[in-house]
Formats: structure tokens, sequence, C-alpha cells
């Protein structure tokens, strides 16, 4: 059902910097805990929903995040890129995120892109942020009220985000894991992507995967209803496939490798850097080698860095 949207952010009159912090329940919450806290004014509600899985319904308040515009850096040739520090600070100042708001963000698929917007906050220094488990479909089943995508606020936030080095991966970051056997490189795209017998979505990478790379499809962490599996579980498929050291995640574009990240914090795991460049860096045409159908092999070429 559809109820009319009210604005989100912080208020015009400042209140909401003087307030004590809204304390989260942990990086993960319920559609219970948000409708509790949903017209809090310490709360910033942004839909971090892909291009393809955006819809104009959205929950009451909430803003679009946009992970392909302000919150991705433009001059990079790969999608999805991390922005600068000081276009990261601005574009969530512009949705109204201050040093004292609490961010949750949702996706339009569950957990999907919403991840994203986990890591890079948390990472740059700002750790108020989770995300809701089930996103909309979550929302929605629970026979919750939805409405339009709220306006920015007409008042900017103060946060000030500073990214933490290491907490994005470059390629030649990933071939070093790659070669450390104290270190675990996750795949979390589909079984048939990794194993190449399913097509990319973009055109132009090769079909594979990296060699040596272990293959844990982000949705192996989610039940039927796009909900993170029970702690003991999440636990279990981390250690499944990475029983120790250091996690560095890959995906397709950088947004389902922040859901493995997400995980492997939860189950305990703070030694984990996210491949930004993921899949489409690594597997354009060029000499990086790739684990396919037919084997491993390289193409010619040097490998493009970004």
């Amino acid at each position: 059902m559809s109820s009319s949207t009210p604005q989100n952010g912080t208020p015009q009159n400042g209140a909401a910097h003087d307030a004590a912090p809204l304390e989260l329940p942990g990086p993960v919450v319920s559609a219970p805990w948000l409708a509790e806290h949903l017209h809090d004014p310490r709360l910033v509600l942004v839909d971090a929903s892909s291009t393809l899985n955006r819809a104009e319904e959205a929950l009451p308040g909430a803003v679009l995040l946009d992970l392909d515009g302000d919150f991705s850096d433009p001059s990079s040739g790969l999608p999805h890129t991390a922005p600068p520090a000081e276009q990261l600070t601005a574009a969530a100042r512009a949705l109204g995120i201050s040093r004292t708001s609490t961010v949750v963000a949702y996706d339009g698929k569950g957990i999907f892109a919403s991840a994203r917007v986990w890591w890079m906050l948390r990472t740059a220094g700002f750790d108020r942020v989770a995300v809701l488990d089930g996103g909309l479909p979550a929302w929605v089943a629970e026979g919750r009220p939805t409405g339009t995508h709220a306006a920015p606020p007409a008042q900017p936030g103060d946060v000030e985000l500073v990214p933490r080095a290491g907490a994005f991966a470059g390629a030649e970051d990933v071939a070093r894991a790659l070669a450390d056997p104290d270190a675990t490189v996750l795949d979390a795209r589909s079984a048939g992507r990794f194993a190449g017998t399913e097509p990319e979505p973009r055109p132009g990478l090769r079909p594979g995967h990296m060699p040596g790379a272990v293959s844990l499809p982000y949705t192996d962490l989610q039940d039927a209803h796009g909900r993170l599996l029970p702690l003991p579980q999440l636990r279990e498929r981390i250690a499944a496939a990475a029983p120790e050291g250091r996690i560095v995640t890959s995906c397709g574009s950088g947004l389902t490798a922040c859901v493995l990240a997400l995980g492997a914090h939860l189950a305990g795991r703070e030694d984990v850097a996210v491949y930004d460049g993921s899949w489409s860096e690594w597997g354009r045409p060029g000499p990086r080698p790739v684990a396919g159908p037919q084997g491993v092999s390289r193409g010619p070429g040097p490998a493009r860095e970004q």
C-alpha cells in the first residue's frame, strides 16, 4: 500500500545536529526496527538500488543514492569505482548526511547494492551505517507503507569522509593475494559466470575467473527472500570458502563484492578488502590470466590499471 512520503534528512533547524546519535543494533537492521525509527530526524534513509533494480516505489522518506553517478568516480573507465574523498563527502552531504546522522541503505533486490553504501561509508570513517535486511521486497512483504522518493534536503549535511587506505584493492593487490597462501580471493558472481559457462552481462569481457579465486556467490549468504542467513550459517559459509587469513572480495563491478565483505564482517573477519574494478577490469582483453572452460588463457596487450 502507498502513503504520502515525508521529507527525509536532517531538519532545517539543525536540531538533529545537537541530539544524541541514533544507535544501530548492528550493520544490518530489520524492517520492524526501521519502521520503529522511520520518522526519527536523525535517520537518513537511502535507496541504493542499482539502475537495473530501481523502482518508482520507495520506502517513506527515502532519497535516491546514485552509485552510478555522484557516488562513482567519473574519471574511471570502470563502473561503480569509488570516488575520491572530496566527491564522496560532497555527495553524502547533499543527501543530508551529517556527523551525527544514522544512515540506513536499502535495495530493490534484497541485499545487492546497499552493501556497497555500507562499505564505502564505513571504510571512510562513518560507522553509523547499516543495510535493511531483505531490502524493499522484505518491507513490502510485511505489508508496510511505501510512497515515492523524497527530494534531498535543502540543507546539506556536514559529514567528513576520508576513505581508508587498503579498503579497496587494485588489480595488482589482487594478483598478490592470489599468490599468497594466507589470503583468499572470493568471487561473488554466480557459479556459472565463475566457470565461464554463463555469459557476462557486460560486452567484451572474457568468460571465467581469476586462477586461484574461490567461488562464493553472494546469494549463498542469503535465504530465498533476500535476507542474510543466520549468523552461525554465515560463519560456516565464510569459513568454508576462506578458512583463515586475508580476504579480498570481487564480483562483476564492485557491488555484490560488498555483500561478501558484509558477511565476512558479521562473521568476525576484519582483514577484508574489496576489489573495486572486479571482473569489469580483470576480465577485459589483456594479459591477466583467466581460467575458463578451455583452461587458463591470457590475451595479448598490456594490463591496464585504473
